[in-house]
């Protein structure tokens, strides 16, 4: 497959390149002049192209074929020799802390070097904690060496990442969980999504919000009403479009429990973690019911923010909007193939505004989009 891949959407374009599997938005004539610039088109001949096309002076137009190649094409499709990161390590002989989750029929032992390791992984999957077992069907080792966190699972390392990397470290360590647990290997999976997912009947929807917009708290409260929890802040979507099931904890911040805490008493008594570095303080939820075997279509994205002052407000937001927000967060896969199917995807789905503060609304309004009401 090309190089760059171009998907118009509305009045613009999206241009993919596979080189830094980066995502850009222009006018469907810079995506033009891109795709013949790719194609190695002279620029007399582009600038011929673009004097036809726009009524522009060639020397204006040669002008800005320059100014398009330097500032987006070269960025983007040049190879960097970056250097290559030194994996050599020493695996610690004695780990502090050594625990086993239960996830979809497996057993993983994960081994922790420090407090500070343990503190990056184990509060989200608490709650899939067994004591002991007989078989052991994954191993992971996490420690601390030359001042960077290391992930090695199974003997194989999988990467080394300093503490302002952190998230990288997190999200790795998460996507390999979904690897073992589903046996699809990393070019399988289109994307995963910083969003939460529920399912009605056999659909699914993504909602999303910045930190803070209560989208967790959402999830929380849709799963007492008949809705169930696919995942929280992490969901897996394969090559085939599907959402998977990731069991971590709902994250629960401190200014959710009064809403919460009468529909979930357990979480008065539940440990709270305090994240420094990313300046949050949150309990975990367990989800209601995590069903592994489903692998559910994605009926809408839903874009949800918790206002005292609105009650309700849903609006149809375009493709595009969606985009500056869905991607700044999400992990694509560089797979030119994967790609396609993520751009075909999105720009086939609709993409809505959710704004209240009235659950019973928020709830009905949820519903009807699962049903095809709106």
């Amino acid at each position: 497959m090309d190089s760059t891949l171009i998907k118009e959407i509305e009045e613009k374009a999206i241009v993919w390149f596979k080189n830094s599997n980066q995502y850009v938005v222009v006018e469907k004539i810079v995506a033009k002049i891109i795709q013949k610039i790719i194609l190695k088109e002279t620029t007399h001949k582009i600038a011929k192209y673009i004097e036809r096309e726009i009524e522009i002076p060639f020397e204006e137009a040669f002008l800005f074929i320059n100014d398009i190649e330097k500032k987006i094409v070269v960025p983007n499709t040049t190879s960097t020799n970056s250097k290559i990161k030194n994996t050599s390590y020493q695996i610690p002989s004695i780990f502090a802390f050594e625990k086993l989750y239960a996830i979809n029929s497996i057993i993983i032992k994960v081994e922790f070097s420090n407090e500070f390791e343990l503190s990056l992984i184990h509060p989200k999957f608490a709650h899939l904690e067994v004591k002991e077992s007989s078989e052991i069907n994954f191993c992971f080792q996490v420690f601390n060496a030359k001042k960077e966190t290391f992930l090695i699972l199974d003997d194989t390392f999988i990467g080394a990442w300093g503490k302002e990397d952190i998230h990288y470290f997190q999200g790795k360590f998460s996507m390999k969980i979904i690897e073992s647990i589903y046996k699809k290997s990393e070019e399988e999976w289109m994307g995963v999504f910083h969003a939460s997912a529920i399912n009605y009947r056999e659909d699914s929807i993504l909602i999303l919000g910045d930190s803070g917009n209560g989208k967790s708290t959402s999830l929380a409260l849709l799963q007492t009403q008949g809705f169930n929890c696919i995942a929280d802040d992490f969901v897996p979507i394969d090559n085939k479009n599907k959402v998977y099931a990731f069991p971590a904890g709902i994250s629960i911040k401190p200014k959710a429990l009064d809403v919460l805490i009468s529909t979930y008493p357990e979480l008065k008594n539940s440990a709270e973690y305090h994240y420094k570095r990313l300046n949050k303080t949150v309990r975990y939820l367990p989800p209601n019911s995590i069903n592994y075997s489903k692998k559910l279509p994605c009926k809408a994205l839903v874009f949800i923010k918790y206002d005292r002052n609105i009650e309700f407000k849903l609006t149809e937001i375009s493709n595009l909007k969606a985009f500056d927000s869905l991607l700044p967060d999400s992990w694509i896969s560089s797979v030119s193939e994967n790609a396609d199917v993520f751009l075909t995807w999105f720009s086939s789905l609709p993409c809505y505004q959710l704004t209240y503060s009235n659950n019973e609304m928020m709830y009905d309004s949820i519903k009807r989009i699962f049903e095809d009401e709106v």
